[in-house]
């Protein structure tokens, strides 16, 4: 698999499924096929999808107010990570987030989760802060990142 073969589109509704699903398997407070749903009215809300071929590899959401934008989440499948999906995804939100006029993009991550860590920080994240007691299950800060756009 190389670069070529991902394609990032805008999340639609026949995405959803395999999302929850995805969300499931990656998070200790997974958001529901109702929430997802929510995103695709939420003029604030940009969610994107990295397909290979026909199935959904990852995907991640950020909301943009004014000059500022902020990662929700980001995710792809086991199966698939270490491939620059992820990096993709990203690499995509900075352009969306840039055309919309933002001046930052922001996130939280487990200071724990090292390698997305370091793949934030490949991209011009840097370490601005910490939230106490962010994340339950299990109960961990949250290492606050932002990229200046």
């Amino acid at each position: 698999m190389n670069s070529e073969d991902i394609n990032i589109v805008p999340m639609e509704e026949k995405h959803i499924a395999a999302l929850v699903e995805l969300e499931n398997i990656c998070f200790s407070q997974p958001w529901t096929y109702q929430q997802l749903a929510e995103e695709l009215d939420n003029h604030t809300a940009h969610f994107i999808v990295a397909e290979i071929g026909d199935n959904v590899v990852g995907y991640m959401g950020i909301f943009v107010v004014c000059e500022s934008s902020y990662v929700s989440n980001i995710a792809v499948f086991p199966e698939y990570r270490r491939h620059g999906i992820g990096r993709k995804l990203l690499c995509e939100a900075v352009k969306m987030a840039v055309q919309m006029g933002a001046e930052s993009l922001s996130l939280e991550v487990r200071p724990s989760n090292t390698p997305a860590v370091e793949l934030y920080s490949s991209l011009g994240f840097e370490e601005v802060g910490l939230r106490k007691n962010f994340y339950r299950n299990p109960a961990e800060d949250g290492l606050i990142m932002t990229k200046t756009l």
